[in-house]
């Protein structure tokens, strides 16, 4: 069987509300809350991984990188920029606006309230 990766864990000082602002702006599923006594904000990624939010009292911020087909780059800028949540193609800068990224043709960096930077990166 190959290695695959279940869950991971991310920091938030609100579980419900990091989980829902990811699923808005990526497209994604919020799964019912999960874990015992509810702590975990689950957001389907794939068939294999969800990203688990759970409140912790101080975040320190997580780096989550993600492969997408142009399409779904597309929607996913388009969502960002109805949003008007704040992008770029640099993770020092994530609020340039660009999205010609150093490692692909296409990318940029997001980031939510808990200091969490999320990347997007498309082949084309």
């Amino acid at each position: 069987m190959p290695v695959t990766l279940n869950h991971t864990i991310v920091p938030a000082s609100d579980h419900r509300a990091a989980a829902r602002f990811f699923a808005s702006v990526m497209g994604l599923e919020e799964l019912p809350p999960a874990g015992r006594n509810g702590h975990f904000a689950p957001v389907r990624v794939n068939e294999q991984l969800t990203l688990d939010f759970m409140t912790v009292p101080d975040p320190e911020g997580h780096h989550l990188a993600f492969d997408v087909d142009p399409d779904t780059f597309d929607w996913i800028l388009a969502r960002i920029r109805a949003a008007g949540v704040p992008y770029g193609n640099d993770p020092a800068h994530p609020d340039n606006g660009r999205t010609d990224h150093p490692l692909c043709p296409r990318g940029l960096f997001f980031a939510d309230g808990d200091r969490n930077l999320y990347e997007v990166m498309s082949p084309a």
